[in-house]
């Protein structure tokens, strides 16, 4: 049995399991399986190298262990080095780990948009706003501005990364959320991200990296505004499926995974 699973904590909502395995059944991969993997990051480390070991080819990897994939890898993807954190780990059968970002690349998939001379609004400044950031400056962006809780780690990626940071939101051609708000549903989820409910219509394309069953306050919301909204789903099917051929070799069946996705 080949195995593959998805790092995180919490894992448990990760709708990941579900459209990696509708993807190898359809591919004829039956002596595969793909799992969720919870594992706090105390233990992270110690659990991503025995996973080689046994018996698993690859894990995707989630909130709050970005970073510490690439820390702990022995070779990484000139993406994922520049970008600093990785989503894609990779074991070969001696034991090595190699570190891919498949955030960046899937991402620009999932938006379909031109982005060169956009302005863009990015909301997070962990793992997932490190691949947005360099991905949509990669893509041609004028302008990439970063709002993160925390102004001093806005302030360090902005740096790193050549964007800008900012305290608040500002207006954009393109609004991306990349932190956790949203996972559970909140009467306040907007205001969690400085927002305002009647000027998301002054953002062309607003994405959220969170997904959960009847789409977040923020993407309901913009698409009350008018703004063409593009949500976690989208953005987890293409970034899975670059993961997915990365590890098998095959192309992915991008239809069947979002089925299963939103299913």
């Amino acid at each position: 049995m080949r195995r593959l699973g998805v790092l995180g904590w919490p894992v448990a909502h990760s709708r990941s399991p579900a459209m990696h395995n509708a993807a190898l059944a359809e591919l004829g991969l039956s002596d595969w399986h793909y799992q969720a993997l919870p594992v706090p990051p105390e233990l992270f480390e110690q659990t991503t190298r025995a996973l080689g070991g046994s018996g698993f080819a690859g894990a995707n990897v989630t909130i709050p262990h970005k970073h510490a994939a690439l820390a702990l890898a022995d070779g990484a993807s000139e993406a994922a080095r520049a970008i600093g954190a990785a989503n894609t780990l990779t074991f070969a059968p001696g034991g090595a780990i190699a570190a891919e970002n498949t955030d960046a690349p899937g991402l620009i998939a999932a938006l379909d948009a031109p982005l060169a001379g956009k302005r863009a609004l990015v909301l997070g400044a962990g793992g997932s706003a490190r691949a947005a950031v360099w991905a949509l400056g990669d893509a041609g962006a004028r302008e990439v501005l970063i709002c993160n809780r925390t102004r001093e780690r806005a302030e360090r990626l902005a740096d790193e990364l050549g964007a800008s940071a900012v305290v608040a939101p500002q207006p954009a051609d393109v609004l991306v959320n990349c932190t956790s708000v949203g996972l559970q549903a909140a009467s306040d989820e907007l205001e969690q991200l400085g927002l305002d409910a009647e000027r998301l219509g002054d953002y062309a394309l607003v994405v959220d990296l969170v997904y959960r069953v009847g789409a977040t306050a923020l993407v309901r919301a913009a698409d009350e505004q008018g703004a063409r909204t593009v949500d976690g789903i989208d953005v987890l099917v293409a970034q899975g499926a670059l993961s997915l051929e990365l590890w098998t070799g095959r192309a992915a069946p991008h239809a069947t995974m979002e089925a299963a996705a939103r299913g």
